[in-house]
C-alpha cells in the first residue's frame, strides 16, 4: 500500500475529536455558496467589460486565494456585505508584481495563469508544498501554444505574457482534469484570436464542470461552439458584466445529507436548485442506489436513512469529488461496493485513492484500490473501530473522516482546519448536525 503525500493545510492544525451521533438525526443545514461557481464568477467578473455585483459568494481559503490573485492582476473587489462582492475590472490586466499564491486550489493554479496570459509581462505562481504534485502542465502547454512563455510544468512557475498572444489553435490532454479545459475557455474571449481548443486523450472527467463553465460564459454573452465532445471554439470579444447569485455548494452538501445514511434519521439541505450544472446534485442518485430515500421537496434536498445501507457498483466519473464521502458510506454499508471512473483523483489535493485506502483501513474497513477506483467490502459500522485518521490537508478527506466518526465513537482527525478550503465553519456545522435529534 503506497501512502499519499502528507502536508498541513495551515498553521494551528491539531487533533479534532469527531462528534459521534447519539441516535438518528433530524437536521437542517444551510450550506454556503459553491466554490466552483464562486471562483468562476469572480474570474469572469474580473475579465468583463464593466462592474458586476455577486451574491452568495463563498468565503473560504480557495475563494480568498482567487480574490487575492485577481487583485494582484489589477481587479478591484469590494465587499458590500456578507456574501456580496462588487467586482470592478481594469481596462487591461497587468502582470503581478509579487508571486500569486495558489495554495492547494486547483481552480486558482489553473484558471489564473490562463487569465495572466493576457497581462503583458512576467507573473510568478507559487503554492503550498503539496501543490507541486497537482497536475497543471496541460494548461501551461496550452498557453505556450497560444504564445506565452512558461518556465516549468508544475508549481512554482513563472509565466511571461507577450503584448499580444498570437495563437488560436490549442490541443491538450485533459483526461486528468476538466479544469484544464475550463481554464482556457474562461479567458478565451479575451485572447486576441479567441481559441480553437481540442482535447486528445482519455475521456474528460467531471464533464458537468465544463458544462458549468460554458453556461456561465453564455450568461455573459460568450458563445462556445462545440461540434463534438472534444472540440470547443470561442471567438474574441467582450465578456458582459453580470450581477449574479451563486448557488449553494452541492458537493459540500453531500456530507451533511450522507450523515442520515450513516446513523439513520433525516438530513435536509435547503436551497437545492431545480436545475444546476453542479455535479454534486448526482449525490441524490448515489444515495438512492445505496438504499436511502432521497428527494427534493419545495427546494430542499431530503435524505432519510431508513435501514442498513447496501453495497453497489458506482461510476463516479462525472462527479469524482463525491468519492471520499461515498467511500466512507461504503465502509459503513453491508456488501461490496465498487467505485469506478475516478483514477484521476490521484492528482487531487492528495492522492485520494491512496489516502482513502490508508485511512479507511486504519479504522478497520476492507478496502483496496483498483486501476480506476476502489473496492470496499462493507461489514457495517460495528466492524469498524476508533482511530486517528489523517486528512492530508484535503477537505474531502476530512469530510470522509467526520462521517466515519459520526457512526464510530472515538474517531479523531489529525487536522480539521483543512476544511477552510471550501467551508471554514465546517467543525461547528458538523457539531450542530451531530447533536440534532
Amino acid at each position: 500500500m503506497t501512502e499519499p503525500q502528507h502536508s498541513t493545510a495551515q498553521a494551528g492544525a491539531g487533533p479534532w475529536p469527531a462528534p459521534a451521533a447519539d441516535g438518528p438525526l433530524d437536521s437542517l443545514t444551510v450550506v454556503p455558496g459553491s466554490k466552483s461557481q464562486t471562483n468562476r464568477a469572480l474570474l469572469l467578473a474580473g475579465l468583463s467589460s464593466g462592474p458586476s455585483t455577486l451574491d452568495g459568494v463563498l468565503a473560504s481559503r480557495d475563494t480568498m486565494l482567487m480574490r487575492d490573485g485577481l487583485t494582484a492582476l489589477g481587479v478591484d473587489l469590494q465587499d458590500l456585505g456578507p456574501g456580496r462582492v462588487r467586482v470592478s475590472p481594469p481596462p487591461t490586466l497587468h502582470a503581478s508584481p509579487a508571486p500569486i499564491d495558489c495554495g492547494l486550489a486547483g481552480t486558482v493554479m489553473r484558471f489564473l495563469p490562463a487569465a495572466a496570459a493576457i497581462a503583458p509581462g512576467r507573473t510568478r505562481f507559487t503554492g503550498d508544498a503539496a501543490a507541486s504534485a497537482r497536475p497543471v502542465a496541460p494548461v501551461l502547454d496550452g498557453l505556450r501554444q497560444l504564445g506565452a512563455r512558461v518556465d516549468g510544468d508544475r508549481l512554482p512557475f513563472a509565466l511571461e505574457a507577450p503584448a499580444r498572444l498570437p495563437g488560436r489553435r490549442v490541443t491538450i490532454d485533459s483526461s486528468g482534469s476538466s479544469q484544464f479545459i475550463s481554464a482556457l475557455l474562461l479567458s478565451a474571449a479575451r485572447y486576441p484570436e479567441g481559441i480553437d481548443l481540442r482535447h486528445r486523450g482519455g475521456s474528460v472527467p467531471s464533464a458537468p464542470h465544463i458544462a458549468m463553465t460554458v453556461a456561465m460564459l453564455a450568461e455573459r454573452g460568450v458563445v462556445v461552439d462545440q461540434d463534438d465532445e472534444d472540440h470547443w471554439r470561442v471567438e474574441p470579444g467582450p465578456i458582459r458584466p453580470l450581477d449574479a447569485v451563486v448557488e449553494p455548494d452541492l458537493t459540500n452538501a453531500a456530507v451533511f445529507l450522507a450523515a442520515a445514511m450513516a446513523v439513520g434519521g433525516t438530513a435536509r439541505v435547503p436551497g437545492w436548485p431545480e436545475r444546476t450544472t453542479q455535479p454534486g446534485h448526482l449525490f441524490l442518485d448515489v444515495a438512492r442506489t445505496l438504499g436511502a430515500d432521497a428527494r427534493v421537496a419545495d427546494g430542499t434536498a431530503v435524505v432519510t436513512g431508513a435501514g442498513p445501507l447496501h453495497g453497489a457498483e458506482l461510476d463516479l466519473h462525472a462527479a469524482s469529488e463525491l468519492t471520499p464521502v461515498v467511500a466512507a458510506l461504503a465502509a459503513l454499508a453491508h456488501g461490496r461496493t465498487v467505485i469506478s471512473g475516478v483514477a484521476h483523483i490521484r492528482g487531487h489535493e492528495t492522492d485520494r485513492l491512496a489516502a482513502l485506502e490508508t485511512e479507511l483501513s486504519r479504522v478497520g474497513a476492507r478496502i483496496a484500490q483498483t486501476d480506476d477506483g476502489l473496492e470496499i467490502l462493507g461489514e457495517g459500522p460495528r466492524a469498524l473501530h476508533p482511530a486517528r485518521m489523517r486528512t492530508y490537508a484535503d477537505h474531502r478527506m476530512a469530510h470522509a473522516g467526520a462521517l466515519i466518526g459520526l457512526a464510530v465513537p472515538g474517531v479523531s482527525l489529525d487536522d480539521v482546519s483543512c476544511t477552510s478550503k471550501t467551508m471554514p465553519d465546517f467543525p461547528s456545522m458538523w457539531a450542530d448536525l451531530a447533536g440534532s435529534r
